[in-house]
């Protein structure tokens, strides 16, 4: 054999996927109940928000979908399961939000996280969630003609502000 072997070969790409979760699983203590709990609790912080709740508000019609989706994303992106297969970006682009929504989402998620999950399982959720917060934030801003350097925030008033 050669240095390029490694302890996968031989597994489909859904074995090492479901070895992948299950690692993951395994180092943090994320499962499908702790994510469902995550994405159910802060959804309902989002709803009484009064920044971000008409937001949503005016774009959610059935809730029920659009919690399983987000348990779906959640699953995805926390544990690499797979579970989710939509085009998030592309929903979020035409929305009027900016770097103070972001601020606000994170600030909600990590409250969440606090609240429910053990200090390793937060610490891999919110490392995710600030990722995708930067690609969304980057995204939206591209999406208005704003293209923004390093350390720049899309704000519309401005068009961008330092971080």
């Amino acid at each position: 054999m050669t240095d390029a072997h490694t302890e996968d070969d031989g597994l489909s790409h859904q074995e090492r996927r479901e070895r992948a979760t299950q690692k993951i699983m395994d180092e943090t203590g994320i499962d499908q109940k702790m994510i469902h709990d995550v994405v159910h609790g802060f959804y309902d912080k989002v709803r009484a928000d009064d920044f971000l709740g008409p937001i949503f508000a005016a774009r959610i019609d059935d809730w029920d979908h659009h919690l399983q989706n987000m348990c779906q994303f959640w699953s995805s992106v926390a544990l690499a399961s797979g579970a989710y297969y939509g085009r998030p970006m592309q929903k979020h682009m035409p929305l009027p939000i900016d770097r103070h929504h972001f601020d606000r989402w994170l600030a909600l998620f990590a409250e969440t996280l606090a609240e429910l999950c053990p200090p390793e399982a937060a610490r891999h959720f919110m490392e995710r969630a600030l990722r995708i917060a930067q690609s969304f934030e980057l995204g939206i801003a591209a999406h208005n003609g704003v293209i923004l350097s390093k350390g720049e925030r899309y704000d519309p008033v401005s068009k961008w502000s330092p971080e």
